[in-house]
């Protein structure tokens, strides 16, 4: 039986899912204008109004739509006025409530500002149009975290820039928002990072600097219009965040990752591991690729075990910070192996000094290279001949070949008088073997003596620069100078030994007679000259380029 409306009690829900105005659709206040002026000109009573910030996509997360009805429950009213259906629910447990009181008629009538809803009505309208509300709330966080997971990828952070950067504005292409240096901010920031660095200054030194010399200040929110002056924790988040050396943290508990960005450094990775030791932190987890240049190369010559590193900080008492790193066996195969750590600049030391061992004269390298020069040459000119005569070779194979086809195709042998079909099959297959052959050999002429001569180059020239390169190289240089030396190193009694690579052992080997000839003879036309350098090049291995 139809109720009518006039007796009825009505309460008017206003929802809306964030506080931020920009991205709804109607606001509160409209909504309850709309509504207000819906009950008016349907002569509804209206008890009350509520209003509500909270997002529908899970249950029980709001607790003004719970009051409410709860309240319908105890009798206060019989009627809810909302904008659409989906203001009520996002979810299937509460659009089951819904129409769940909806069929007891706790509630007699949901009216929106399009459509009625009664108990009468047939249900399955009601479920289709939560469903539609659910699905979408579904799909839209799929869209959410694809768009989230594409940016991350990109190495753009999603959220807001920390102190120091600034996101770019919204646009409608939103793979081209990215992270920029904040032009106020970013000078001071990096500062603060290099006065911590020194171990000068202890942190509250710092804030204090930023707050009343610098006038440092955060940037505005949209909660927090005004600038504020940095606070106790907005320079230890600082001072923790690997933001700060081109990585971010992004995601919660087991979901949380680390990712390389793209944007601006302001200090490098060990400058940032240095200020957590100085703050007494171990840091967040973070790639630890390569850290140190010569662990995963070098054994424990006692027990077996592979050498490791670590980094110490040591502060004098006049404040000065030094940062040490000790090379040591990891002792995974003997808990109690007696070895001794080795400081790195102890361990540089012996390597350089190994690589010395080897190293050629500049006068030796030159007249190597030149000998190696003037070797392919006169090779070159040599094959010149042989090349010339598989050219005629080839040449003469494909007229062959097409005075086989003639033959075969001509009227003449239109019932295989001159040649059969058994024949013609194998004599073009064995003219085509001959012909990919020849092919294969023009080809690959030259190529052996062409990569003999390029390892050989290489050989002498890490033999005559390698020390130049381990003493002015980075990390990864100084890595690759030392892996190239030998097969196996070897770590005890604080020194390191090395099995040497074949090339660099004949180098020992046969330099000393090569130099002495050298100087006895200054010319690379000399015989005995060439076949000592011959000897030691015609051993090298491939080794890698820098």
């Amino acid at each position: 039986m139809q109720i009518n409306n006039q007796q009825l009690k009505y309460f008017i829900y206003c929802r809306k899912s964030t506080e931020d105005e920009d991205r709804q659709i109607l606001s509160l206040d409209s909504q309850k204008k709309e509504l207000e002026e819906l009950a008016a000109h349907l002569d509804l009573r209206v008890i009350k109004i509520f209003k509500e910030s909270k997002s529908a996509k899970e249950p029980d997360k709001r607790p003004v739509f719970a009051e409410i009805t709860a309240r319908i429950k105890c009798g206060e009213a019989q009627g809810v006025l909302c904008w659409k259906l989906d203001r009520l629910a996002r979810n299937p447990d509460e659009a089951g409530k819904i129409i769940g009181m909806l069929q007891r008629e706790e509630i007699k009538h949901i009216r929106t500002h399009e459509k009625d809803y009664r108990p009468e009505d047939n249900s399955l309208l009601s479920y289709v149009e939560f469903g539609i509300a659910n699905q979408y709330i579904r799909d839209l966080s799929k869209n959410v975290k694809r768009g989230l997971k594409a940016k991350l990828e990109m190495g753009w952070y999603p959220s807001r820039a920390p102190l120091g950067y600034l996101n770019t504005e919204r646009s409608e292409d939103k793979g081209r928002n990215w992270i920029l240096k904040d032009p106020e901010r970013f000078d001071m920031v990096k500062q603060m990072w290099q006065m911590m660095l020194t171990g000068n200054y202890t942190v509250m030194q710092i804030l204090n600097t930023a707050n009343k010399e610098w006038k440092l200040k955060t940037r505005p929110t949209k909660r927090h219009v005004g600038l504020k002056p940095l606070s106790r924790s907005n320079i230890y988040n600082i001072f923790t965040s690997p933001f700060y050396y081109g990585w971010f943290e992004y995601g919660k508990g087991a979901d949380k990752q680390l990712y390389k960005g793209k944007h601006e450094p302001m200090i490098t990775e060990e400058e940032f591991d240095r200020v957590q030791k100085i703050l007494g932190r171990q840091g967040k987890p973070r790639p630890k690729q390569h850290r140190f240049a010569f662990t995963g190369l070098m054994v424990c010559s006692n027990c077996g075990a592979m050498i490791t590193a670590e980094e110490k900080i040591k502060r004098q008492k006049n404040g000065n910070v030094h940062t040490y790193i000790y090379y040591h066996c990891t002792k995974r195969k003997d808990a109690n192996c007696p070895e001794r750590m080795i400081e790195l600049s102890k361990l540089n030391a012996q390597i350089d000094e190994a690589i010395g061992q080897f190293t050629i004269s500049d006068r030796f390298h030159k007249w190597a290279i030149e000998y190696l020069h003037e070797l392919r040459k006169n090779e070159a000119q040599s094959q010149h001949a042989v090349f010339d005569n598989k050219q005629k070779i080839l040449s003469d194979t494909t007229k062959r070949l097409t005075v086989l086809l003639d033959k075969y195709t001509s009227l003449e042998n239109t019932g295989g008088q001159l040649i059969s079909d058994f024949e013609y099959q194998t004599l073009k297959t064995r003219l085509l073997k001959e012909k990919a052959d020849i092919e294969s050999d023009l080809k690959t002429q030259g190529k052996a003596l062409e990569d003999w001569l390029e390892m050989s180059e290489r050989t002498f020239n890490f033999a005559r620069y390698a020390r130049i390169w381990f003493k002015q190289g980075d990390r990864d240089i100084k890595r690759a100078v030392f892996a190239c030396l030998g097969s196996h190193f070897y770590l005890g009694g604080q020194n390191v030994s090395i099995e040497w690579r074949k090339s660099f052992s004949l180098i020992f080997e046969k330099l000393p007679q090569a130099e002495k000839e050298l100087t006895a003879v200054r010319t690379s036309k000399n015989a005995d000259n060439k076949r000592q350098i011959a000897v030691i090049a015609a051993t090298c291995p491939t080794l890698r380029r820098r």
